[in-house]
């Protein structure tokens, strides 16, 4: 008897507006897109602290921390178990990121549903300023890898 094991294999999971996603790759899928949001910090379910902010990295890496400072939001899944997927309405959809008993909320400000592609219409002062963030985190990172940390 030839027994194959690609046939008895359970299809991938598929989730739709709600549901839990534990694959890290997934999480960074999900929230790759995000720009701006307002995020709500809970640890026990009482609030901590609130505020928005732009998600400017998304990374995995196992020695480096989340931190959401200066309305910047750099989120390092190694720092959450699972992310939980909700809706708030029939277009609107926000993340639990979860660890214990502490909850990263991401709900996004901007939704735009225009095809990836097409350039927006950003004022002069908005482009300058995401231009100094850039670049500033780029000097930082040159200065850091002189240092020697």
């Amino acid at each position: 008897m030839n027994y194959d094991n690609k046939s008895h294999q359970f299809p991938a999971p598929c989730i739709i507006d709600s549901g839990t996603i534990v694959n890290k790759d997934d999480m960074r899928r999900l929230l790759d897109d995000l720009s701006r949001v307002r995020y709500v910090h809970l640890l026990d379910d009482k609030i901590q602290s609130e505020g928005e902010g732009w998600v400017i990295e998304i990374f995995t890496h196992p020695h480096q921390a989340t931190m959401v400072a200066n309305h910047n939001i750099y989120l390092n899944l190694q720092s959450f178990d699972y992310l939980q997927l909700h809706q708030l309405s029939a277009e609107e959809t926000y993340f639990d990121l979860i660890q214990d008993n502490r909850k990263l909320r991401l709900i996004p400000l901007a939704q735009c549903f225009q095809d990836p592609d097409v350039t927006h219409n950003l004022d002069a002062a908005t482009l300058e300023a995401m231009l100094t963030q850039v670049l500033s985190a780029r000097w930082d990172v040159q200065l850091d890898d002189e240092s020697g940390f």
